[in-house]
């Protein structure tokens, strides 16, 4: 069994590596290598004083993520960035236990205001504590740690855009050039996972999250309103850039919790109806057609657009006729075997419901709908 000791386990970062811990301990995490023995021992300030001693004496590795960014009196900086980390690295030595310590620093440590003066002095005594005990200590100056669980109107810029943004409430930008310097929650917990197998990325003598992003202020907050407006637009983030696929994520776990669904255009008539869902501009768009029982729809045939047509409830029969053939090819479907037909370029098709209930077919078309560019033309198939 391997203890670990996670001080602000309440904390953005620690709840993030808690939770983490705990779906490697219950096995619902078996990417990381590490086996399920593990016993998580969370502290936090509210947290029986009398805990530390204990958890001090069975510790295996210790993650001190406490320390506090925005106190009501300056003196709390001195307190709880220096003054914790002195009370942990001495119950440490009462017990005689060398474990791994890791301290949860800031790049703010290499200025000289009182956030930042505090994380140094935390820092030195760290590194006091290894040349005294040859414990093994890794200090970590994370930059702005963004992403879900983050305190808004805090500390995190982002934290603070995302709460607002989300709820149509104004924010202030007083530079939109300013560089912003980010790691993302996940990356951090999976250096921290590391450095808890002894794998830690060492930049010396400070250790480091290996994927960084940088980006102005400005072009944070242009996705963040691009992010709102999707959904009108029906659109999703080109999730192939990383940054923007986090911050994404991030984005929508500030949703107000009223505000989760949110509704979507039915172009309805006697036929059934067709509903857009999603629409991009590098990956075409996904609908969803409900048919009624003997209704055929399509009859049309494409240059350059192709489709894929799913049926996922009912039955029906895809038909179709290459121009200019008379072969008429039928493909019968069922959202009892769900299957992708696809749909060529060339081929006038239909669909046709021929069960007793409404048949739902999901399609995807390799390009978004333009009315003065349609690529549609009729013809029966």
């Amino acid at each position: 069994m391997m203890n670990i000791l996670v001080t602000g386990a309440k904390g953005f970062v620690g709840k993030n590596l808690c939770e983490s811990l705990k779906n490697i301990r219950d096995e619902k995490d078996k990417t990381t290598g590490l086996g399920a023995d593990l016993n998580i021992f969370e502290y936090d300030i509210d947290a029986d004083p009398a805990l530390l001693d204990e958890y001090c004496k069975k510790a295996d590795f210790v993650f001190n993520l406490a320390g506090v960014n925005r106190p009501k009196e300056e003196s709390e900086f001195t307190e709880s960035n220096f003054g914790f980390v002195s009370r942990l690295l001495d119950t440490l030595k009462r017990h005689g236990n060398r474990c791994p310590v890791m301290l949860s620093s800031s790049t703010q440590a290499e200025r000289e205001n009182p956030y930042g003066l505090s994380k140094k002095a935390g820092e030195d005594l760290f590194f006091e504590y290894e040349k005294e005990s040859g414990a093994r200590v890794l200090v970590y100056r994370f930059p702005n740690v963004f992403g879900k669980w983050c305190r808004p109107n805090y500390n995190s810029a982002v934290a603070t855009f995302c709460h607002n943004i989300a709820r149509g409430l104004p924010i202030t930008v007083n530079d939109p050039k300013v560089m912003m310097t980010l790691v993302y929650i996940d990356d951090v917990v999976a250096e921290l996972i590391r450095a808890l197998k002894g794998e830690e990325n060492r930049a010396d003598p400070f250790c480091a999250v290996s994927v960084v992003h940088r980006i102005e202020l400005g072009g944070i907050v242009e996705l963040l309103y691009s992010f709102r407006a999707s959904r009108e637009e029906r659109a999703v983030p080109l999730m192939s850039d990383a940054f923007t696929a986090k911050l994404y994520a991030t984005y929508l776990s500030y949703l107000p919790k009223v505000e989760f669904a949110y509704p979507l255009k039915m172009n309805c008539d006697q036929r059934g109806s067709f509903t857009e869902m999603i629409r991009t501009p590098e990956r075409g768009q996904i609908s969803v057609n409900i048919s009624k029982p003997g209704i055929t729809k399509g009859n049309h045939w494409h240059h350059t657009k192709n489709e894929k047509f799913i049926v996922v409830s009912g039955r029906g029969v895809i038909r179709f006729r290459k121009i200019g053939e008379t072969e008429v090819i039928e493909y019968p479907v069922s959202g009892d075997e769900i299957r992708a037909v696809d749909i060529p370029t060339g081929y006038t098709h239909n669909i046709t419901n021929t069960g007793d209930t409404d048949m739902i077919t999901v399609m995807w078309a390799s390009e978004c709908f333009d009315p003065d560019h349609p690529d549609t033309f009729y013809e029966e198939v």
